[in-house]
């Protein structure tokens, strides 16, 4: 009785799945992204290196625009971006983006005003080609500002794939009253 149960069971699955494969197969083609631009070598070829080239495309002053394709050259394909924090409402979302929805909702807020964000400490734990970093940020309007107008904690995954790095995701919350950033995580000292 057990493998009959298990033999229906696996049938009924398969039954499931072949309307959705016919489905696919009969379904218009969708047009492709186009393939991201090539990376420069130096942006990619450590995990410092690939952190640092992050910060640094997205940081500029006020009304300069971002060599967006430098920013795409960063990321594997179906990489995303995923700003969390507390709603109006009071409850803590996500937002999860691609690349091009991060630009198109970031753009204008980062190359309006000024934005420069930088790393001030990092934590990383890596398994064969995987990299974990919680990378803990300040941001400002302009380089010299005397205080941050922002910090948080990127959390960013990292892809060796035995050429170059890639970044997967960025997850990140920015400091608030209710969350403020631990002292394991921020430089020594402060």
């Amino acid at each position: 009785m057990g493998k009959m149960f298990l033999a229906v069971i696996v049938l009924a699955a398969v039954a499931l799945m072949m309307p959705t494969a016919r489905a696919q197969q009969n379904a218009a083609p969708q047009a492709e992204k186009p393939a991201a631009p090539a990376a420069n070598p130096a942006d990619v070829s450590s995990p410092d290196a690939i952190l640092a080239a992050l910060y640094d495309v997205i940081s500029g002053p006020a009304g300069q625009k971002r060599n967006w394709d430098r920013f795409r050259s960063l990321f594997v394909p179906g990489a995303r971006l995923i700003p969390t924090g507390r709603a109006q409402t009071g409850e803590f979302r996500t937002r999860v983006l691609d690349p091009e929805g991060y630009i198109e909702r970031s753009a204008p807020l980062l190359e309006g005003p000024g934005f420069y964000e930088r790393e001030i400490a990092r934590r990383t734990e890596r398994f064969g080609n995987i990299l974990h970093a919680f990378s803990t940020y300040e941001a400002r309007r302009k380089p010299d500002d005397p205080a941050p107008f922002a910090r948080g904690i990127n959390s960013v995954q990292l892809f060796y794939d035995g050429t170059r790095w890639w970044v997967v995701s960025v997850f990140w919350q920015s400091e608030s009253p209710d969350t403020p950033l631990p002292k394991e995580y921020l430089p020594a000292g402060r």
